[in-house]
């Protein structure tokens, strides 16, 4: 049988969506899971037998099955959790891999895990990619902005399949180019969730003001968001952020209105303030972001502290009439 091209470990839905990207893109996949949660519906069975059904998509049982359904050099794709599991699952390739061969870790590891991992295969004759992937379950799936760095060596061998699955500009070039050595990759990919992080802020201190200073509701809040989305403001954050606003649940509801006010965050805001801090370079918006983030999940203790210090009613300054026209000009 056929060689795969490249394989993906990992089936959540980033997994999932982006082997049937490079499927889609005429290249032969082969994917692995290393969890089964549930024996009487494998994980990768089952994506096999439903939206890989038909595609170039091959299913392994055990690593070392799914090793050796791949070409030489042997290319794999890791979407899994950052952290141990990245360097639990690089241990266990190791031993399967020979000189040569290529890791990418897809996920978004510290810029700095990036940089050791590259040093430590380097010195047994192999390959390591810390690639940021931008753009969500729908990127993943028909077009991401990808950005590769670390051993340049692997760039000739990759680039071709990379760069088949990014999202593309205006003009065609693709959302994919080699970032650098090192952790470049995922150092990119960190500044620029930081960046996500400061736009995140800014919408929701906006929606805040629009909804409890200026009384607007969803829909009105909607209108406004849409036309800025219009305009120099255009966005994908804008833009879902009035599709949210618009947003009903099956009992008639705004779904806006019942989303518990807590966020989470997975690191790589945090990571870039820290790393503003090492430089020397001011970050305010990025970092008061991160503050916000850390003090939205303490729910239980902002319940407890409003109890203790009083609370000031805010009330509308302005009517919508004049709210519109102003934030119209």
């Amino acid at each position: 049988m056929e060689k795969a091209d490249i394989g993906l470990i990992g089936l959540g839905v980033m997994g999932q969506n982006l082997a049937l990207n490079l499927a889609g893109k005429g290249w032969k996949v082969a994917v692995w899971n290393r969890t089964v949660p549930d024996k009487e519906e494998h994980i990768v069975d089952n994506f096999i037998a439903k939206r890989a059904q038909g595609k170039n998509i091959v299913g392994t049982q055990t690593l070392e099955e799914f090793v050796d359904a791949l070409k030489t050099p042997k290319v794999v794709f890791l979407m899994v959790q950052a952290g141990p599991a990245v360097d639990e699952l690089t241990g266990n390739l190791l031993p399967l891999l020979h000189e040569g061969d290529i890791i990418i870790d897809g996920g978004n590891s510290n810029f700095e895990d990036t940089e050791r991992r590259v040093k430590e295969l380097y010195e047994k004759g192999m390959y390591f990619v810390g690639c940021g992937i931008s753009g969500g379950e729908e990127g993943a799936l028909h077009g991401a902005s990808v950005m590769p760095g670390g051993a340049q060596e692997a760039w000739p061998v990759i680039q071709p399949m990379l760069k088949s699955i990014a999202a593309r500009a205006e003009d065609g070039t693709p959302c994919c180019e080699w970032v650098g050595p090192g952790g470049a990759g995922h150092y990119v990919k960190m500044v620029h969730n930081g960046i996500e992080y400061g736009d995140m802020e800014l919408i929701a201190e906006t929606y805040y003001a629009l909804k409890h200073l200026l009384a607007l509701k969803n829909e009105q809040m909607a209108d406004i968001f849409e036309r800025w989305n219009q305009g120099r403001l255009k966005s994908y954050l804008i833009e879902i952020t009035a599709a949210i606003l618009r947003h009903k649940e099956c009992g008639g509801g705004y779904l806006i209105d019942s989303i518990l006010d807590a966020a989470g965050q997975k690191g790589t805001g945090r990571w870039s303030v820290i790393n503003s801090l090492q430089l020397n370079t001011p970050l305010d918006v990025i970092a008061e972001a991160v503050f916000a983030r850390n003090l939205s999940a303490e729910k239980s203790l902002r319940v407890l502290m409003a109890k203790h210090y009083m609370h000031i009613e805010n009330h509308p300054v302005y009517n919508y009439q004049d709210t519109v026209s102003g934030l119209e000009g």
